[in-house]
């Protein structure tokens, strides 16, 4: 036994402290964790460009992991992005947005996000997720953002009988923080909208 286990066996907080990190482990073992599910999880986009009607795109074949207990109310989402997996349906278009005067794919080959905190409504008999704030890392830069929860809920998929979690996310972000800012000033917009769209299968 070492000293310091010694000396915390005969403080008066020693039971206080050992109840507490049983309490703690509980809680965390009842977080279910879910792998993200590509082929439902996409981020998609809308640009308006010198007046012109706004062309709409999309990054796919996201991946990730997703850790959530709405009992508790805890959550913790990553989500890895591929840049090369943008389409607007537009082939030059998307070359234009993966080249070096935008997302540069050949440098930043990733976008992240990862969620550091997630909020809650009110209701005790079922709490629903209203937002959540986490970081996006993209083009080299990392700066905070909001999601606006529209939809989030963990259900048993009637045909594959798996637990299911999923749900739409809102944001918008200044792509001029991510020192993105081709023509920002010359008709394409900065602000950028995100509808996100998540669907994770339980481990």
């Amino acid at each position: 036994m070492s000293i310091l286990s010694f000396v915390l066996q005969r403080s008066p907080i020693y039971p206080l402290l050992t109840l507490t990190l049983i309490i703690s482990a509980a809680h965390s073992s009842h977080a279910a964790s879910y792998t993200i599910n590509p082929a439902g999880t996409h981020v998609r986009f809308a640009i308006e460009r010198f007046q012109s009607p706004a062309t709409a795109g999309g990054f796919y074949n996201v991946q990730g992991q997703l850790q959530y207990d709405s009992s508790l109310k805890t959550g913790n989402i990553s989500l890895v992005i591929p840049i090369r997996s943008l389409n607007t349906g537009n082939k030059a278009f998307n070359q234009t947005l993966t080249g070096p005067s935008f997302f540069d794919m050949q440098r930043f080959p990733l976008a992240r996000f990862d969620s550091n905190k997630w909020y809650f409504s009110q209701d005790k008999s079922r709490p629903m997720v209203t937002k959540v704030d986490g970081h996006l890392t993209l083009h080299g830069e990392t700066h905070p953002i909001s999601l606006t929860a529209t939809k989030f809920d963990c259900y048993l998929h009637p045909t594959l009988k798996k637990d299911i979690c999923g749900g739409d996310f809102t944001a918008m972000i200044d792509r001029t923080k991510w020192n993105i800012d081709k023509y920002a000033w010359f008709g394409v917009t900065k602000n950028l909208h995100l509808n996100i769209q998540v669907e994770a299968t339980k481990q």
